[in-house]
């Protein structure tokens, strides 16, 4: 019996908006499963060459927890400008205490394909450092992550 493999077309994608509190979550764990839904991995009609995920808010940036020993003083992120003397690093509890935002942001995208796709893919991420969002308008389903 020979089967055959189903190729989405991209007038047949579905997306749906989901909700993620990450209070209280592991960073590395929750930005990996919301990598997986933001590509569409979860979906049974997965197509690598096409942006066939969902839509992903996540709410209480600030409140992400960070597993090991040191790891919130040892672990860097850098950002170098070009320019002599340009290099910033930046440990990971200042990252937590005032910039939330932008680290969950790094974090999902390092997951995320790099190139064009990716791009497209990753704009479909909402970041909040707070409990509140504004896209209440499209009736985002809440989403429990271990």
């Amino acid at each position: 019996m020979q089967r055959q493999t189903t190729m989405i077309k991209p007038d047949q994608i579905e997306r749906k908006w989901y909700v993620i509190d990450a209070k209280g979550k592991t960073l590395g764990r929750l930005a990996s499963q919301v990598s997986q839904i933001l590509i569409g991995k979860n979906k049974p009609f997965y197509t690598p060459h096409l942006d066939c995920g969902d839509y992903v808010i996540i709410i209480n940036a600030k409140e992400v927890v960070l597993n090991g020993n040191n790891k919130l003083d040892q672990k860097m992120y850098y950002n170098v400008s070009g320019y002599l003397g340009g290099l910033r690093q930046r440990s990971a509890r200042t990252m937590i205490d005032r910039y939330p935002i932008e680290l969950i942001e790094r974090v999902v995208w390092g997951m995320l394909p790099k190139g064009r796709l990716g791009r497209k893919i990753y704009k479909k991420l909402f970041v909040y450092e707070g409990n509140e969002h504004k896209h209440a308008a499209q009736n985002p389903q809440v989403l429990d992550i271990e």
